[in-house]
């Protein structure tokens, strides 16, 4: 009965894993175009946030309020894995001292 949970916390270890992968690919990604749009600073960005209401300091703080947002929520799924992870490893433990 144990190997078959601790199969299943495995399974949502690597999951996890996976999950965290693409979130710093996707938060590379954002990191590039922020780099990209903020040294470029093209007119149609402050268009599309309200053009006259909005400038670019307000733009640049929000943009790097949501990146330090979304890495504190990585860190978070990062440490939650990792528990993860080192549950399975014990479960896996468990059931091998238990078999002998």
């Amino acid at each position: 009965m144990n190997d078959l949970f601790e199969k299943k916390v495995r399974a949502a270890a690597v999951a996890g894993w996976w999950v965290i992968l693409i979130a710093y690919a996707l938060l590379l990604v954002i990191w590039i175009a922020y780099l990209v749009i903020m040294s470029a600073r093209p007119a149609w960005l402050l268009v599309m946030w309200g053009q006259g209401e909005v400038g670019w300091g307000f733009v640049q703080t929000v943009s790097l309020w949501f990146m330090a947002i979304f890495k504190f929520c990585i860190w978070v799924m990062i440490l939650a894995v990792l528990w993860l992870t080192l549950w399975a490893r014990q479960l896996r433990k468990l059931d091998r001292e238990g078999t002998k």
